[in-house]
């Protein structure tokens, strides 16, 4: 039998690959590249904070340190004041912190504390002692004052995800 004659028709070739959508090894590879950024992204929050707040106890230290030293509780209470209102700032987005004064100040300090010994205890002095003048007379116990503040900045969240006390 002669080839003409035979009822063969031409190959047809397939489509050609496109390249969307890809091949499921893609995305496989698209989802672990965000996951690892994330990660990445998220440890360096991390890491930024925890020295932040490694940063802001031993500053405090250095205050203890300075106030045993020299005893003066008016530029106490004013350093301190400026360490919890950077601290607030550096562990809380700046609209939430920067702004606050008297009782509304003291009240931000009890809530991400979860306690009320800033508004209702020593730590009220905080909201008045930028504006002391250098011979105030001050009544506070200061050794309480200080380990109120620390306590403060140790229960900070290091996650800048997570919202209340750190472990």
């Amino acid at each position: 039998m002669p080839v003409e004659s035979l009822p063969l028709r031409d190959i047809h070739l397939p489509e050609p690959v496109s390249w969307w959508p890809p091949a499921p090894g893609w995305w496989l590879l698209l989802t672990l590249i965000a996951v690892i950024i994330a990660g990445i992204v998220l440890f360096k929050q991390i890491r930024k904070r925890r020295l932040l707040k490694r940063t802001a106890l031993a500053e405090l230290d250095l205050i203890r340190e300075q106030y045993h030293d020299n005893h003066d509780r008016v530029q106490l209470v004013k350093v301190l004041s400026a360490l919890m209102r950077r601290a607030s700032i550096s562990f809380y987005q700046r609209e939430d912190s920067a702004s606050l004064t008297g009782a509304a100040w003291l009240q931000h300090l009890d809530s991400t504390a979860q306690r009320k010994d800033f508004e209702n205890g020593n730590g009220s002095i905080l909201a008045t002692a930028p504006y002391l003048p250098a011979d105030s007379r001050i009544d506070v116990d200061f050794d309480d004052l200080l380990s109120l503040c620390e306590d403060w900045l140790s229960i900070q969240p290091v996650n800048p995800h997570v919202k209340g006390r750190a472990r």
